[in-house]
């Protein structure tokens, strides 16, 4: 296959990897065509704490040093499945959904409003001390990762080449055929141009990951240019598509003036934009310390000050290791912060 995005003018990602002693294009590795696409799958599932069925995905069009799904990410692994047999998964899916939310909330950003995957309800019969008190305990139902509802969402995660929008285009035809399920996609922008996104016009959201926002960092990050990452906000926003956004606080590499600029390009677009700050925490090939927890509110704070209103944290056990320091964060944030 030809690289898509130099047909169209922009640079091919770092998108090689592994195939048993070979390397090979991350689109030749786990894209194929029959009747038709078939996609490089790991595992899918019930994920939290998205609360929705997420699709993890072989094969990246990204290097990065910190990828925490490096094993099938950089490496081709898993099974083969058509959009048609896809669209099939999520019609079974469908059956065990507990929560039905609007397109406006088709995003990962609005699920712990709903819950906080404790368990408690289920488990002991009584809500848990941070209960949103939105849900039944007859819409908490366990997966692999535990407790929780099941949202009419369906999402591809992990290994990202949206680069190859065909697919995900058509993916997500056929499960608007066979459901009424809302599609989503996590993404690292790259694959997101003007053409692409006009393709995927069956698609629903976006999850929008912005590793960083100098491009010198970014290449050094992931192997790529952030270029045209940072007008995707703007593409998506124009096209009708619901987008919330991601960005990970990562010592000496992404820090608080870098998250601050994500946030002002996004809420010269739309304040109102979901904005979720991870701390990063060690993973493949780095091994730089994480945030503490006044570096993850004072990033929060910044954000809020850029203009973003809806703005959350995440991974807090990264940086939150005390009954002390949660109740430090929700003295100064609210416990609405997660």
């Amino acid at each position: 296959m030809r690289c898509s995005l130099v047909d169209q003018g922009f640079e091919k990602g770092a998108c090689d990897v592994k195939v048993n002693d070979k390397v090979k294009r991350a689109c030749e590795a786990t894209l194929k065509r029959k009747s038709y696409w078939y996609r490089l799958i790991k595992s899918i599932h019930l994920s939290r704490p998205e609360d929705y069925l997420s699709i993890y995905q072989s094969g990246c069009n990204h290097s990065c040093l910190k990828c925490h799904s490096w094993y099938f990410t950089q490496v081709a692994t898993g099974y083969w499945l058509s959009t048609a047999q896809i669209a099939e998964i999520a019609k079974e899916y469908e059956k065990s959904v507990t929560v039905k939310e609007p397109r406006k909330r088709a995003t990962m950003w609005h699920a712990t409003s709903l819950c906080r995957h404790c368990g408690s309800c289920v488990l002991v019969g009584k809500r848990g001390s941070l209960c949103p008190g939105k849900l039944s305990a007859e819409q908490i139902i366990w997966s692999p990762q535990g407790y929780g509802p099941a949202r009419n969402i369906v999402a591809f995660t992990g290994g990202d080449i949206v680069c190859r929008a065909e697919f995900y285009a058509e993916a997500a035809e056929k499960i608007k055929e066979k459901t009424r399920l809302w599609v989503l996609i996590e993404t690292n922008g790259y694959g997101l141009t003007p053409k692409n996104l006009d393709l995927l016009s069956a698609v629903d959201s976006f999850w929008l990951d912005i590793k960083a926002y100098n491009e010198e960092v970014y290449r050094k990050l992931c192997g790529t240019t952030n270029r045209w990452i940072l007008k995707a906000p703007e593409w998506i926003i124009e096209r009708g598509f619901v987008l919330e956004v991601c960005v990970l606080y990562i010592p000496d590499w992404v820090e608080i003036d870098q998250i601050k600029a994500i946030a002002k390009l996004i809420a010269d677009i739309d304040e109102q934009i979901p904005l979720t700050i991870l701390a990063y925490f060690p993973e493949y090939k780095m091994r730089v310390r994480s945030p503490n927890l006044m570096e993850m509110i004072q990033a929060c704070l910044a954000v809020k000050d850029a203009g973003i209103k809806n703005v959350k944290l995440g991974n807090l056990g990264v940086f939150a290791k005390s009954d002390e320091d949660v109740n430090l964060l929700f003295g100064i944030l609210g416990d609405e912060i997660l």
